[in-house]
């Protein structure tokens, strides 16, 4: 064997190798990405982010990069999906992994977050008049770019997978509602919806995040399960306040009877800016959310690889 050739094989070996690694397990979620993403959507150059208006614009184009970096196509003509039901021209961003296995695939994991927020105080009563929203929920989506990071570089899923960037949330769920009826009118293969919400500071509990509607079907179980640990649980706190309906997952609970549910780490204690102008990127611990998104690795990995039926409904 000439020398050449020789090193040629090494490299390759050590290519492989290196391929390889590149696991649930394995998989390391940077700190300085994450605070990037989240300083970005929660910056005041993007006013609040707001339904409709130029600073949503641009962050739906951030998020559009995102996919395109990753190689996650449009699953629609474009990335854009226009909503029906809000007043102004306002967009999800929608992004498709499709699945390797030739029977899984047919179904589909979506994980969402909300990317608007609130806009700009008109009548403020400090300088600070922007409502940047790092919290509620850029952290959210924060952590569904970094899913997508993730499985667009492994591209190990058998399951499809949509990732959703969903506007208008805050005007009443209009952006999840809008993609949720389209999709059920294409009869949409929907498995388990995963959302994101508020969760940029940690609890101080045994548990990292709650599940809301906990009880509704398996989800919880079997994210503590292909955690390994007690990972998610329920809080009182959610029904007090119906958080379950309060989402972007009741949309798709709404429209499909399937289990759709959000994790969150806001527990009404640990934040006291909910819906307030000091929401802002400096308040947020990156630590944490990037511990929190790392533990979502595996985790998210597993639900999208799993077994038909391992995530199903309870019966009532």
């Amino acid at each position: 064997m000439n020398q050449t050739l020789f090193l040629l094989l090494i490299l390759g070996c050590l290519s492989g190798n290196a391929q390889k690694k590149v696991t649930a397990t394995t998989y390391k979620v940077e700190e300085k990405s994450v605070a990037a993403t989240l300083k970005f959507l929660s910056s005041d150059a993007l006013q609040g982010r707001l339904a409709g208006s130029k600073g949503l614009e641009t962050a739906a184009q951030y998020l559009e990069d995102v996919f395109v970096k990753n190689g996650v196509k449009p699953y629609f003509t474009s990335y854009k999906d226009t909503l029906t039901n809000y007043d102004k021209t306002t967009y999800n961003v929608v992004g498709y992994l499709e699945g390797t296995d030739p029977k899984l695939k047919n179904e589909f994991v979506v994980f969402g977050a909300h990317y608007d927020h609130i806009g700009i105080e008109k009548n403020p009563t400090t300088n600070d008049s922007i409502y940047n929203g790092a919290n509620d929920d850029a952290s959210g989506v924060t952590t569904v770019a970094e899913l997508v990071n993730y499985f667009g570089k492994t591209k190990k899923n058998k399951r499809s997978i949509l990732f959703c960037f969903f506007s208008a949330e805050e005007a009443g769920l209009l952006g999840s509602q809008s993609l949720a009826a389209k999709l059920k009118k294409q009869n949409f293969n929907l498995y388990a919806m995963l959302n994101f919400e508020m969760v940029g500071v940690a609890m101080k509990r045994d548990i990292l995040a709650y599940l809301t509607g906990y009880g509704a079907s398996t989800m919880g179980e079997k994210i503590n399960e292909y955690a390994g640990k007690k990972l998610v649980g329920y809080l009182d706190v959610e029904m007090k306040y119906q958080l379950f309906r309060r989402s972007d997952n009741f949309s798709f609970y709404n429209e499909f009877q399937k289990p759709s549910q959000t994790i969150c780490t806001f527990d009404f204690e640990n934040f006291a800016y909910y819906h307030q102008v000091k929401d802002e990127f400096e308040g947020m611990d990156i630590k944490h959310m990037t511990a929190f998104i790392q533990e979502m690795i595996p985790v998210t990995d597993k639900m999208v690889n799993a077994k038909a039926g391992d995530i199903v409904m309870k019966s009532k």
